[in-house]
C-alpha cells in the first residue's frame, strides 16, 4: 500500500515532493550522491556537504594508517529500511553495508590502490574503482550519512501533509558534520505500525545509470583507447581497402577488452591513475547529463486525470475561512505539480524572525535554468527560498497582503514571494502595486489567481514545455516596468 493511500492524503505523486513509498517492499530507486551533490537547492547542498565530510574523515583515517578509527567510523553504516528505497526482495529489509559484508568492504577500501593514490575523492568514486561497492551500497551509506538531514524533511513533509510524529523516539547514528561524530538523539519521528519511516525528496533519487563503471569504461576508457591504438598502428587496428583505393582504419572495443583481460575496477583505477584527464571529462559530461527522474517515472498515474481532477478540485472549492485549509493543501500540491523540479522540499507554516512572523509555504528553489534561476543571476533578487502566500479569500487582495509578503523577505533568505488567491478584479491596478514594492527595493511578488493555475494546468496538458515559465517572465515584465 502507498503511503499517500495508508494517510488517506488525497494526493498522487504529481503532488507530492517525497517518493510516495510502498510500505511492504522496497522501490527500485537510489539515493546517490553524485547527483546529490550537483543539485544547487539549499536541501541537497547541505546534505552532500554532509556525505563529502564523513567519507573526507573515513580516507584522511585510512590514508594515515589509523585503520582501528577508520573501521569504527565505518561500523555505523548499517542496514538502513527506513526509507523504502533499494534492491531487496520482499519486506524492506536493507541492502545496505551491514554486519556480513562490512568487514570485506572495508577491506576493499583498505587495499585499493586508488583510495591510496587520491583517485578516490569522493564516496560516488568507490562505485567506479572499488570491488564490492555498487549503487545500492553507496546508496544506503548515503542514507546512514544523511540520516539526520532526512529526518527534519521527514517532519517538514508530516506537518505540511497532516501526518503523526512520535515524540522521543531514537533517531538511529546520522554523521554531524559541525561535530565530525556520528550522533544518536531522541527527536520526533515518522513512526508507521511501529516501524520508523524515512520520507525522501524525489527530486534526489535516481536509477544511478550515469555515474558508472560500465559508463566510463565504455564511453570514455575505451574511446580513448581506440584512438590511441589507431595512433600506434598496434595489432588491433584492423584495415579494408574501400572500393576508391583508400584505407579504412579501425579498432572494436572487443578487441580491446580480449587483450586488456581482465578489465576490472582496478585496471579502470591504474588507467585513471595514468590518464585522470579522462576520469575528469567522465565527471564534466556526466555532470551535465544528470536531471531529477520525471514524475512519469515513479508513478503511472494519467497526467491528464491527474489535471482534470485539480482543476474541478480548484473550481469546486468555496472562497472563505472554512475552505482555507482545504485550498492551501489543494494549491500546494498543484504548485508541486508545475513547479517540480525547481521548486522542493516545500514547508507549511514556517515561523521566522523568532516566531514573531509565520508564512504559508516556502520552497527552495533548486532552478538550474529557466525564471527561478533568473531570478538571483539576472534580475539581482535573492532567491534561495520562495516564499508562498494563499489566501482563499472572497474578496481582492490589496496592499495589506503585499506588505504583509514583503515584510517577510530578507537578503539572506530571499526577497520573491508567490500571492495566491482566488481572483483580482483589476489586475493591473494590483501589479501596479507590485510594482511600487518592486521599485521601492522590497522585493517581488506575483499575484497567481485561479485562472492562472488552470491555464498553466491546461497547457501542460496539451504537451507544452514549461507554460509555467511565459507567465511568470511576463507578469514580471508587468512589474518590473511600471
Amino acid at each position: 500500500m502507498k503511503l499517500s493511500e495508508r494517510f488517506e492524503l488525497n494526493k498522487t505523486q504529481f503532488e507530492l515532493d517525497f517518493v510516495d513509498i510502498d510500505l511492504s517492499t522496497d522501490i527500485p530507486l537510489f539515493i546517490d550522491p553524485y547527483f546529490l551533490a550537483q543539485r544547487n537547492d539549499p536541501w541537497s547542498m547541505g546534505a552532500s556537504r554532509t556525505v563529502r565530510s564523513f567519507f573526507q574523515q573515513l580516507i584522511n583515517l585510512i590514508r594515515a594508517g589509523a585503520t582501528a578509527q577508520a573501521r569504527e567510523l565505518f561500523t555505523h553504516l548499517g542496514e538502513p529500511n527506513e526509507t523504502c528505497l533499494g534492491l531487496s526482495q520482499g519486506p524492506p529489509k536493507g541492502r545496505g553495508v551491514g554486519t556480513e559484508d562490512s568487514d570485506k568492504i572495508f577491506e576493499s577500501l583498505l587495499e585499493s590502490a586508488a583510495v591510496q593514490s587520491g583517485i578516490v575523492e569522493d564516496i560516488e568514486d568507490c562505485r567506479v574503482f572499488v570491488p564490492g561497492i555498487d549503487k545500492d551500497k553507496t546508496s544506503d551509506m548515503a542514507t546512514n550519512i544523511i540520516r539526520r538531514h532526512l529526518i527534519e524533511y521527514t517532519q517538514n513533509q508530516c506537518r505540511l501533509w497532516g501526518m503523526p510524529l512520535q515524540e522521543n523516539v531514537p533517531s538511529g547514528y546520522g554523521w554531524d558534520r559541525h561535530s565530525r561524530e556520528w550522533i544518536n538523539d531522541y527527536t520526533e519521528m515518522f513512526v508507521v505500525d511501529g516501524r520508523k519511516i524515512l520520507l525522501t525528496p524525489k527530486a534526489i533519487v535516481s536509477f544511478v545509470k550515469d555515474y558508472t563503471a560500465n559508463k566510463y569504461l565504455q564511453h570514455f576508457v575505451l574511446n580513448f583507447l581506440q584512438n590511441e591504438h589507431l595512433r600506434l598502428n598496434t595489432a588491433l587496428v584492423q584495415r579494408k581497402i574501400r572500393k576508391d583505393g583508400s584505407e579504412r582504419r579501425w579498432v572494436t572495443k572487443k578487441s580491446i577488452r580480449e587483450h586488456e583481460h581482465p578489465i576490472t575496477k582496478e585496471f579502470l583505477a591504474k588507467f585513471t591513475q595514468d590518464h585522470p584527464e579522462i576520469f575528469a571529462k567522465f565527471r564534466e559530461e556526466t555532470a551535465i547529463e544528470v536531471t531529477s527522474l520525471k514524475n512519469e517515472d515513479l508513478t503511472p498515474e494519467s497526467l491528464n486525470g491527474i489535471i482534470d481532477y485539480l482543476i474541478t478540485e480548484l473550481t469546486n472549492t468555496p472562497p472563505g475561512n472554512e475552505n482555507a485549509t482545504r485550498y492551501h493543501r489543494l494549491t500546494v500540491g498543484i504548485l508541486e505539480l508545475i513547479f517540480y523540479s525547481n521548486l522542493t522540499s516545500p514547508q507549511v507554516e514556517r515561523e521566522i524572525h523568532d516566531g514573531r512572523k509565520r508564512i504559508d509555504i516556502t520552497f527552495d528553489n533548486a532552478a538550474p535554468f529557466g525564471f527561478f534561476h533568473r531570478l538571483h543571476t539576472t534580475y539581482n533578487t535573492p532567491a534561495q527560498y520562495i516564499f508562498v502566500e494563499c489566501k482563499n479569500y472572497s474578496r481582492d487582495v490589496a496592499n495589506p497582503e503585499l506588505d504583509q509578503l514583503s515584510g517577510r523577505f530578507s537578503l539572506h533568505k530571499g526577497k520573491f514571494g508567490l500571492l495566491l488567491c482566488r481572483t483580482i478584479d483589476d489586475l493591473n491596478t494590483f501589479l501596479a502595486r507590485c510594482g511600487d514594492t518592486y521599485t521601492d527595493g522590497r522585493g517581488v511578488i506575483i499575484p497567481l489567481v485561479d485562472d492562472d493555475l488552470i491555464s498553466i494546468l491546461d497547457s501542460l496538458k496539451e504537451g507544452v514545455e514549461r507554460p509555467e515559465e511565459v507567465l511568470l517572465s511576463d507578469r514580471f515584465r508587468d512589474i518590473a516596468l511600471q
